[in-house]
Protein backbone atom coordinates (compact mmCIF):
# COMPACT_ATOMS: atom_id res chain seq x y z
CA UNK A 1 0.00 0.00 0.00
CA UNK A 2 1.41 3.35 -1.14
CA UNK A 3 2.69 5.58 2.10
CA UNK A 4 -0.25 7.99 1.15
CA UNK A 5 -3.28 5.77 1.37
CA UNK A 6 -2.11 4.17 4.81
CA UNK A 7 -2.03 7.63 6.56
CA UNK A 8 -5.28 8.14 4.45
CA UNK A 9 -6.38 4.45 5.84
CA UNK A 10 -5.27 5.19 9.51
CA UNK A 11 -6.84 8.75 9.38
CA UNK A 12 -11.27 7.37 8.57
CA UNK A 13 -10.14 5.19 11.50
CA UNK A 14 -9.21 7.71 13.47
CA UNK A 15 -11.80 10.01 12.65
CA UNK A 16 -14.23 7.83 12.83
CA UNK A 17 -13.58 7.33 16.81
CA UNK A 18 -13.99 10.36 17.38
CA UNK A 19 -16.69 13.43 17.20
CA UNK A 20 -14.46 14.44 14.58
CA UNK A 21 -16.07 14.38 12.00
CA UNK A 22 -19.57 15.97 12.70
CA UNK A 23 -17.47 19.28 13.70
CA UNK A 24 -15.77 18.72 10.29
CA UNK A 25 -18.95 18.76 8.89
CA UNK A 26 -20.03 22.36 9.85
CA UNK A 27 -16.96 23.81 8.75
CA UNK A 28 -17.82 22.47 5.12
CA UNK A 29 -14.96 19.88 5.35
CA UNK A 30 -14.91 16.05 5.79
CA UNK A 31 -11.76 14.53 4.35
CA UNK A 32 -13.26 11.18 4.38
CA UNK A 33 -16.56 12.13 2.48
CA UNK A 34 -19.46 10.60 4.48
CA UNK A 35 -22.14 9.26 3.06
CA UNK A 36 -25.32 10.44 2.78
CA UNK A 37 -28.68 9.56 0.98
CA UNK A 38 -28.25 10.83 -2.71
CA UNK A 39 -25.28 9.24 -2.68
CA UNK A 40 -27.12 5.43 -1.78
CA UNK A 41 -24.76 4.87 0.88
CA UNK A 42 -26.81 5.90 4.20
CA UNK A 43 -30.17 5.31 4.88
CA UNK A 44 -32.82 7.18 6.95
CA UNK A 45 -31.70 7.41 10.69
CA UNK A 46 -35.17 6.57 11.78
CA UNK A 47 -34.69 3.37 10.16
CA UNK A 48 -31.72 2.07 11.89
CA UNK A 49 -32.25 4.37 15.65
CA UNK A 50 -33.94 2.28 17.85
CA UNK A 51 -34.03 -0.85 15.93
CA UNK A 52 -33.58 -4.30 17.37
CA UNK A 53 -35.42 -7.23 18.71
CA UNK A 54 -37.02 -7.58 21.89
CA UNK A 55 -34.24 -7.67 24.05
CA UNK A 56 -31.70 -5.40 21.78
CA UNK A 57 -31.51 -1.90 21.05
CA UNK A 58 -29.56 0.03 18.95
CA UNK A 59 -28.29 3.91 19.58
CA UNK A 60 -26.85 4.78 16.71
CA UNK A 61 -23.68 7.05 17.10
CA UNK A 62 -23.68 10.53 15.19
CA UNK A 63 -20.19 9.42 13.08
CA UNK A 64 -21.28 8.28 9.54
CA UNK A 65 -18.35 8.19 6.90
CA UNK A 66 -17.06 5.65 4.07
CA UNK A 67 -16.33 3.51 6.75
CA UNK A 68 -19.01 3.26 9.48
CA UNK A 69 -21.85 3.77 6.67
CA UNK A 70 -24.84 5.23 9.00
CA UNK A 71 -22.40 5.27 11.96
CA UNK A 72 -21.54 2.76 14.61
CA UNK A 73 -24.36 0.99 16.10
CA UNK A 74 -24.45 0.69 19.92
CA UNK A 75 -26.41 -1.98 21.45
CA UNK A 76 -28.45 -2.31 24.50
CA UNK A 77 -29.28 -5.54 25.89
CA UNK A 78 -31.26 -6.52 28.58
CA UNK A 79 -33.45 -9.87 29.70
CA UNK A 80 -37.24 -8.57 30.20
CA UNK A 81 -38.05 -7.44 33.57
CA UNK A 82 -33.88 -7.12 34.78
CA UNK A 83 -32.66 -3.93 35.79
CA UNK A 84 -29.28 -4.27 34.08
CA UNK A 85 -27.96 -3.87 30.83
CA UNK A 86 -25.45 -4.75 28.32
CA UNK A 87 -24.08 -2.66 26.11
CA UNK A 88 -21.87 -3.42 23.34
CA UNK A 89 -19.86 -1.25 21.54
CA UNK A 90 -20.37 1.97 23.10
CA UNK A 91 -18.98 3.63 20.18
CA UNK A 92 -16.37 6.67 19.38
CA UNK A 93 -15.41 8.88 22.28
CA UNK A 94 -18.25 11.34 21.60
CA UNK A 95 -19.72 12.90 25.02
CA UNK A 96 -23.38 13.70 23.63
CA UNK A 97 -23.39 9.64 22.22
CA UNK A 98 -22.50 8.27 25.18
CA UNK A 99 -24.80 10.19 27.48
CA UNK A 100 -27.55 9.52 25.14
CA UNK A 101 -26.75 5.88 25.28
CA UNK A 102 -26.71 6.35 29.41
CA UNK A 103 -30.11 7.90 29.46
CA UNK A 104 -31.36 5.31 27.11
CA UNK A 105 -30.72 2.64 29.85
CA UNK A 106 -31.57 5.11 32.46
CA UNK A 107 -35.08 5.32 30.59
CA UNK A 108 -35.52 1.84 30.60
CA UNK A 109 -35.39 1.41 34.44
CA UNK A 110 -32.24 0.01 34.14
CA UNK A 111 -28.35 0.63 35.26
CA UNK A 112 -25.20 -0.77 32.82
CA UNK A 113 -24.49 -3.77 34.27
CA UNK A 114 -20.95 -4.52 31.99
CA UNK A 115 -19.76 -3.34 28.39
CA UNK A 116 -18.59 -5.54 25.98
CA UNK A 117 -16.71 -5.18 22.50
CA UNK A 118 -16.91 -6.74 19.63
CA UNK A 119 -13.36 -5.45 18.52
CA UNK A 120 -11.24 -2.83 18.78
CA UNK A 121 -11.62 -0.53 16.09
CA UNK A 122 -11.76 3.17 17.75
CA UNK A 123 -15.47 3.84 15.90
CA UNK A 124 -16.74 0.87 18.12
CA UNK A 125 -13.94 1.18 21.65
CA UNK A 126 -12.78 4.65 21.67
CA UNK A 127 -15.83 5.62 23.94
CA UNK A 128 -16.36 2.78 26.25
CA UNK A 129 -13.45 4.00 29.17
CA UNK A 130 -15.39 7.13 29.46
CA UNK A 131 -18.46 5.64 29.00
CA UNK A 132 -17.99 2.71 31.46
CA UNK A 133 -16.84 5.79 34.27
CA UNK A 134 -20.30 7.98 33.28
CA UNK A 135 -22.04 4.68 34.32
CA UNK A 136 -20.21 4.38 37.26
CA UNK A 137 -20.36 2.29 39.96
CA UNK A 138 -17.39 -0.59 39.12
CA UNK A 139 -18.72 -1.38 35.36
CA UNK A 140 -15.62 -3.04 33.48
CA UNK A 141 -15.10 -3.18 29.90
CA UNK A 142 -14.46 -6.46 28.37
CA UNK A 143 -12.91 -7.46 24.71
CA UNK A 144 -10.27 -10.04 23.09
CA UNK A 145 -7.69 -7.58 23.11
CA UNK A 146 -6.48 -6.52 26.45
CA UNK A 147 -5.51 -3.04 25.21
CA UNK A 148 -9.10 -2.70 25.06
CA UNK A 149 -10.25 -4.03 28.96
CA UNK A 150 -11.04 -2.06 31.89
CA UNK A 151 -10.61 -4.91 34.52
CA UNK A 152 -8.86 -8.12 34.05
CA UNK A 153 -11.14 -10.03 32.72
CA UNK A 154 -11.53 -10.25 28.78
CA UNK A 155 -13.27 -12.31 26.24
CA UNK A 156 -12.50 -15.37 24.22
CA UNK A 157 -14.42 -18.11 22.18
CA UNK A 158 -16.96 -20.79 24.28
CA UNK A 159 -17.25 -17.94 26.90
CA UNK A 160 -20.90 -17.45 28.05
CA UNK A 161 -21.81 -14.20 29.65
CA UNK A 162 -24.70 -14.12 31.91
CA UNK A 163 -25.59 -10.52 33.39
CA UNK A 164 -29.21 -9.92 34.50
CA UNK A 165 -30.21 -12.92 33.91
CA UNK A 166 -29.36 -12.30 29.89
CA UNK A 167 -26.93 -14.93 28.41
CA UNK A 168 -24.33 -14.28 25.32
CA UNK A 169 -22.74 -16.62 24.19
CA UNK A 170 -18.96 -15.95 22.29
CA UNK A 171 -17.27 -16.79 19.23
CA UNK A 172 -14.09 -15.93 17.60
CA UNK A 173 -14.59 -15.15 14.21
CA UNK A 174 -11.09 -13.15 12.82
CA UNK A 175 -11.04 -11.54 9.82
CA UNK A 176 -12.26 -7.74 9.75
CA UNK A 177 -9.51 -7.68 12.33
CA UNK A 178 -7.51 -9.74 14.50
CA UNK A 179 -9.81 -9.18 17.52
CA UNK A 180 -12.93 -9.26 15.95
CA UNK A 181 -15.97 -11.18 18.04
CA UNK A 182 -19.24 -12.42 17.28
CA UNK A 183 -22.11 -12.26 20.22
CA UNK A 184 -24.80 -14.80 20.03
CA UNK A 185 -27.85 -13.97 22.19
CA UNK A 186 -30.40 -17.36 21.95
CA UNK A 187 -33.57 -15.68 23.86
CA UNK A 188 -33.84 -13.72 21.01
CA UNK A 189 -32.28 -16.16 18.37
CA UNK A 190 -29.85 -12.89 17.32
CA UNK A 191 -26.34 -12.98 16.14
CA UNK A 192 -24.52 -9.61 17.03
CA UNK A 193 -21.61 -9.36 14.27
CA UNK A 194 -19.91 -6.03 14.85
CA UNK A 195 -18.28 -5.42 11.57
CA UNK A 196 -17.92 -9.21 10.58
CA UNK A 197 -20.84 -9.01 8.37
CA UNK A 198 -22.45 -5.28 8.26
CA UNK A 199 -25.93 -3.95 7.71
CA UNK A 200 -25.30 -3.34 3.68
CA UNK A 201 -22.54 -3.48 1.25
CA UNK A 202 -19.34 -5.87 2.59
CA UNK A 203 -16.62 -5.49 5.05
CA UNK A 204 -13.07 -4.27 5.10
CA UNK A 205 -10.01 -6.57 5.94
CA UNK A 206 -7.37 -5.83 7.89
CA UNK A 207 -6.59 -9.40 9.31
CA UNK A 208 -6.43 -12.89 7.27
CA UNK A 209 -8.43 -13.49 4.05
CA UNK A 210 -8.15 -17.19 4.87
CA UNK A 211 -9.34 -16.48 8.82
CA UNK A 212 -12.20 -14.33 7.22
CA UNK A 213 -13.31 -16.78 4.98
CA UNK A 214 -13.29 -19.53 7.55
CA UNK A 215 -15.26 -17.03 10.12
CA UNK A 216 -18.06 -16.76 7.32
CA UNK A 217 -18.29 -20.15 6.53
CA UNK A 218 -18.30 -21.20 10.32
CA UNK A 219 -21.38 -18.32 10.56
CA UNK A 220 -23.36 -20.35 8.13
CA UNK A 221 -23.27 -23.28 9.92
CA UNK A 222 -23.42 -22.00 13.14
CA UNK A 223 -26.66 -19.69 11.81
CA UNK A 224 -27.80 -22.99 9.87
CA UNK A 225 -27.39 -24.95 13.48
CA UNK A 226 -29.14 -23.14 15.80
CA UNK A 227 -31.50 -21.30 13.12
CA UNK A 228 -31.09 -17.50 13.33
CA UNK A 229 -33.65 -15.32 12.94
CA UNK A 230 -31.44 -12.05 12.96
CA UNK A 231 -28.29 -10.44 12.66
CA UNK A 232 -27.39 -6.95 14.46
CA UNK A 233 -24.79 -5.97 12.49
CA UNK A 234 -21.76 -3.06 13.88
CA UNK A 235 -23.28 -0.74 10.68
CA UNK A 236 -26.41 -0.28 9.17
CA UNK A 237 -29.74 -1.86 9.59
CA UNK A 238 -30.51 -5.46 11.02
CA UNK A 239 -31.09 -8.45 8.71
CA UNK A 240 -33.74 -10.79 9.13
CA UNK A 241 -32.68 -13.72 6.65
CA UNK A 242 -29.22 -14.37 8.35
CA UNK A 243 -28.58 -17.60 5.46
CA UNK A 244 -29.13 -15.18 2.50
CA UNK A 245 -26.80 -12.72 3.88
CA UNK A 246 -24.19 -15.05 4.72
CA UNK A 247 -24.50 -16.89 1.29
CA UNK A 248 -23.96 -13.47 0.14
CA UNK A 249 -20.98 -12.51 1.83
CA UNK A 250 -19.25 -16.09 1.06
CA UNK A 251 -20.22 -15.54 -2.89
CA UNK A 252 -18.96 -12.31 -3.17
CA UNK A 253 -15.64 -12.85 -1.61
CA UNK A 254 -15.19 -15.71 -3.73
CA UNK A 255 -16.28 -13.78 -7.28
CA UNK A 256 -13.77 -11.04 -6.03
CA UNK A 257 -10.83 -13.31 -4.89
CA UNK A 258 -11.50 -14.92 -8.49
CA UNK A 259 -11.38 -11.17 -10.24
CA UNK A 260 -8.19 -10.29 -8.10
CA UNK A 261 -6.82 -13.32 -9.49
CA UNK A 262 -7.60 -12.43 -12.98
CA UNK A 263 -6.08 -9.44 -12.42
CA UNK A 264 -2.70 -10.92 -11.19
CA UNK A 265 -3.19 -12.64 -14.38
CA UNK A 266 -3.44 -10.09 -16.60
CA UNK A 267 -0.61 -8.49 -14.95
CA UNK A 268 -1.10 -6.28 -12.26
CA UNK A 269 1.41 -6.76 -9.40
CA UNK A 270 0.77 -4.40 -6.92
CA UNK A 271 -2.97 -4.05 -4.75
CA UNK A 272 -2.87 -0.72 -6.09
CA UNK A 273 -2.63 -1.77 -9.66
CA UNK A 274 -5.68 -4.72 -8.65
CA UNK A 275 -8.16 -2.12 -7.71
CA UNK A 276 -7.58 0.11 -10.51
CA UNK A 277 -8.70 -3.04 -12.25
CA UNK A 278 -11.13 -4.66 -10.20
CA UNK A 279 -12.59 -1.75 -8.54
CA UNK A 280 -12.98 0.37 -11.62
CA UNK A 281 -16.60 0.86 -11.27
CA UNK A 282 -16.42 1.85 -7.39
CA UNK A 283 -15.86 5.64 -5.99
CA UNK A 284 -12.38 6.12 -6.08
CA UNK A 285 -12.99 7.50 -2.24
CA UNK A 286 -13.59 3.92 -1.29
CA UNK A 287 -9.91 2.97 -3.23
CA UNK A 288 -7.73 3.03 0.22
CA UNK A 289 -9.88 0.99 2.16
CA UNK A 290 -10.37 -1.57 -0.77
CA UNK A 291 -6.28 -1.35 -0.89
CA UNK A 292 -6.36 -3.22 2.13
CA UNK A 293 -8.61 -6.22 1.44
CA UNK A 294 -7.21 -6.63 -2.05
CA UNK A 295 -3.62 -6.58 -0.18
CA UNK A 296 -5.14 -9.85 2.10
CA UNK A 297 -6.40 -11.32 -1.33
CA UNK A 298 -3.69 -11.10 -2.47
CA UNK A 299 -0.92 -12.49 0.17
CA UNK A 300 -4.03 -15.56 0.31
CA UNK A 301 -3.47 -16.16 -3.10
CA UNK A 302 0.34 -16.02 -2.49
CA UNK A 303 -0.14 -18.83 0.04
CA UNK A 304 -1.71 -21.12 -2.33
CA UNK A 305 -0.33 -20.90 -4.94
CA UNK A 306 0.32 -24.39 -6.59
CA UNK A 307 -3.17 -25.04 -5.65
CA UNK A 308 -5.99 -25.15 -7.93
CA UNK A 309 -7.54 -21.53 -6.48
CA UNK A 310 -10.50 -23.16 -4.56
CA UNK A 311 -11.50 -21.13 -1.67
Amino acid sequence: MRRRDAVAKAVMWRLAGTSALRHLDRLGWNPVRPPDRASGRMGDMTEIDGMGTERATCVLAPNPSVMTLDGTNTWIIAEPGSDEAVVVDPGPKDGKHLRRVLKTVEAQGRRVGLVLLTHGHPDHSAGAGKFARLAGGSVKVRALDPRHRLGDEGLAEGDVVVTGGLELRIMETPGHSDDSLTFWLPADGAVLTGDTILGYGTTVLEGSLGDYLGSLDRLRAFATEVEAATILPGHGPKLDDPIAVLDHYITHRRERLAQVEAAVAAGARTAREVVERVYADVDKSLWGAAEASVQAQLDYLKGHEGSDGAV
